[in-house]
């Protein structure tokens, strides 16, 4: 299973294209192909192993507390 901050549009703000491109919801932002690879786990990769906007997000979303206490210290 893909990665769930995935999307695939046509345009995003100022941005359009004539195709569907890969859209990263957590990065809010157009990715190139090869993180759509990573994305996607193709290629023996693993998005919640090999991208670091998943990481950041999932850590984000499960562990506010901790990521605050790193901060301060």
């Amino acid at each position: 299973m893909g990665c769930p901050y995935l999307e695939y549009r046509r345009e995003s703000g100022d941005l359009a294209f004539d195709r569907e491109r890969a859209y990263c919801t957590a990065a809010d932002r157009f990715v190139q192909p090869m993180r759509a690879d990573i994305c996607n786990d193709r290629y023996d990769l693993v998005h919640s192993d090999h991208c670091e906007i998943y990481r950041e997000h999932a850590v984000g979303a499960t562990e506010p507390a901790d990521s605050a206490e790193e901060a301060d210290e």
